[in-house]
């Protein structure tokens, strides 16, 4: 049995008493003070999150652009030093390998890839195969990552590597030098808030990570563990893979259309998924709010009020920022319009739901 991996923070998040389990092969905290008080301090202050079982590769060269061009959906061209991107790896099939940022180091010939935990062997390997003859390295044992984020966030940030950082606008990084090493400061998130994710060597995450706690008491900064991580996405329908998409989803069903350029350039598994759009895609992904009492919880079935099977839950939890019921799920396209009722198979009893619009939580 493979053994579990650790981040350079696991003997951190034990001593805060972060409650700790297996999440993709890595030993992370779920949650420290609470799932809700620490969703509800990002949503209004700021929180911190080990996210350093995050994986990066490294693609460089004078084909790296070809490449990614080739491997991934958005049009990695466009991106100029300093801007990253959210995209998609694609297959042959016209589904998802992974969805993942890409950071412009130097165009045409740098990037960082920050792909998900779960997921950064396979994808290694993905990039390998589809190779265009590019520099690549899994640098994912080299990097810790820490994420700041909530309306606090950037004041901490600036705290510790000066005012300037106010000026990263979104999908914008710097990189900067942190006790001689040189790190990168993302305005890149999975909440929703402002906010920074942090690339910094493995061996300086735990100062980094103490230095924010610190730095942020009055700000009222705390540790964030995985579970608010989720119910920070839920509330904004961000996917997370494995849920709302794999390796069978085509991007414009899960709405996803916006990272497709297909006019841009060639790159795998595109006429498949134009083909299965002009043909009319069956399924839409689209955002729940339960009338009736209980909760969506993955894989439940999704029904019409004439009792057809129209679809399957992907997320589902209590909105810590609402306390209302919301869920995630595919519904047959037919039925994926704003107000259209549907129910919830839980537990052998049919609930009332209704379709919403997304985000669940609006931000200012």
């Amino acid at each position: 049995m493979e053994k579990v991996k650790k981040t350079p923070l696991c003997e951190i998040h034990k001593s805060l008493g972060g409650k700790m389990v297996e999440f993709a092969g890595w030993l992370m905290p779920v949650e420290y003070q609470g799932l809700r008080k620490e969703h509800l301090n990002v949503r209004r202050n700021v929180g911190v999150f080990d996210v350093s079982h995050m994986g990066e590769i490294r693609v460089s060269g004078d084909k790296s652009l070809e490449t990614l061009e080739w491997l991934t959906s958005n049009w990695v061209g466009k991106l100029e030093n300093g801007q990253a991107q959210y995209t998609l790896f694609t297959n042959f099939e016209g589904g998802i390998v992974d969805d993942l940022i890409i950071y412009c180091l130097e165009k045409g010939q740098d990037y960082l890839l920050c792909v998900n935990a779960s997921n950064t062997d396979k994808d290694y390997a993905w990039v390998v195969e589809n190779n265009k003859g590019a520099e690549l390295r899994n640098e994912s044992s080299d990097w810790g990552q820490v994420a700041v984020q909530g309306p606090k966030a950037v004041e901490l940030v600036c705290r510790l590597f000066g005012e300037q950082m106010a000026e990263v606008r979104s999908f914008r990084f710097v990189p900067t030098h942190f006790l001689g090493e040189r790190i990168y400061l993302a305005r890149t998130g999975y909440t929703g808030e402002e906010g920074f994710e942090i690339f910094v060597p493995s061996g300086k995450t735990v100062t980094l990570w103490s230095l924010l706690l610190d730095r942020g008491q009055d700000l009222e900064v705390c540790p964030v563990g995985l579970g608010a991580r989720d119910t920070l996405r839920m509330e904004m329908k961000y996917p997370l893979y494995g849920n709302e998409i794999d390796n069978t989803t085509n991007p414009y069903s899960a709405g996803l259309g916006w990272v497709v350029k297909p006019a841009k350039k060639d790159f795998i598994g595109k006429d498949r998924i134009l083909a299965d759009k002009e043909a009319g895609l069956s399924t839409r992904l689209v955002g729940l709010k339960m009338v009736s009492r209980g909760i969506a919880r993955q894989g439940y079935t999704l029904f019409s009020f004439d009792n057809k099977e129209i679809g399957k839950v992907t997320s589902g939890m209590i909105s810590p920022s609402l306390g209302e019921n919301i869920a995630m799920g595919y519904v047959a396209k037919e039925l994926a319009e704003f107000g259209v009722e549907v129910m919830v198979e839980i537990r052998g009893r049919k609930a009332k739901a209704v379709v919403v619009k997304t985000p669940f939580v609006v931000k200012d």
